[in-house]
């Protein structure tokens, strides 16, 4: 395993399960100095961190809670730490159906997905140094028209937006912003917050099998090697762009 985070500051909202977690993991492997991973329950958060090590550092945080990112950003002053990577990659995934949406349906889906996005990178902008890199996770819906997830689409739409505007933003200081798109990934998101069961879960798998050229579904660990990609020097050319991770299904 190569070092290509050596003693880099890595924050990664969302990072006690699925892709974050499988990020904070790789990061460490390649010699991350200290990984930050947030996420909503003490309980998870504390069993990721006891299995990542001494390098981790969890905080509670609801990404849509200005205080509580502010929380994160003491947690980071305490160490007198510069942050050489962001992955702002909390998010939540629910469906809905036209007609029926509710006001709060709305609420909750774009102020973690969208607004909790903006607020993390800007809360942390101060702490990321010159030449930082900044990796938004959006999603392949971005640019699909999915039956009854209008919502969830609209927000990664949205995610996938500031990569563009923000390279911008931060070219004065050298930052790279750039989206991260997952396809078909088998995450915990499917059934906390899609609530799929189990017979739910295998037509999603046998679907990906027809659907996607590379006929399976990904692992967390396989988008986390994507997202890592992004944020290290082996990507400082590349700024702006959706990096869709999906084995073709949205190429083809």
């Amino acid at each position: 395993m190569n070092n290509r985070f050596d003693q880099q500051v890595i924050v990664i909202t969302g990072g006690s399960t699925g892709i974050g977690f499988a990020i904070a993991r790789a990061a460490i492997a390649e010699g991350a100095k200290r990984v930050y991973i947030t996420g909503r329950s003490a309980q998870t958060l504390a069993s990721a961190a006891a299995e990542l090590g001494e390098k981790a550092i969890a905080v509670v945080s609801d990404v849509s809670r200005s205080s509580d990112l502010a929380t994160l950003d003491a947690e980071i002053g305490k160490r007198d730490d510069s942050l050489d990577v962001v992955f702002a990659n909390a998010g939540i995934a629910a469906t809905n159906q036209l007609g029926d949406t509710c006001e709060a349906q709305y609420d909750e889906i774009f102020d973690i997905n969208v607004k909790g996005v903006l607020l993390t990178v800007q809360t942390l902008l101060p702490r990321m140094v010159d030449g930082a890199a900044v990796v938004l996770t959006s999603s392949i819906v971005s640019g699909k028209g999915m039956e009854n997830l209008s919502l969830y689409s609209a927000s990664k739409a949205a995610v996938r937006s500031f990569a563009r505007t923000w390279a911008n933003d931060l070219k004065s200081r050298q930052i790279r912003v750039n989206a991260l798109s997952p396809g078909f990934t088998r995450t915990p998101i499917m059934k906390n917050g899609l609530k799929w069961d189990e017979e739910q879960i295998a037509a999603f798998d046998e679907q990906a099998r027809t659907l996607v050229p590379l006929g399976h579904v990904a692992t967390p660990e396989s988008i986390a090697s994507a997202a890592l990609f992004l944020a290290s020097r082996d990507a400082e050319y590349v700024n702006g762009i959706e990096l869709a991770v999906d084995g073709g299904f949205s190429q083809v």
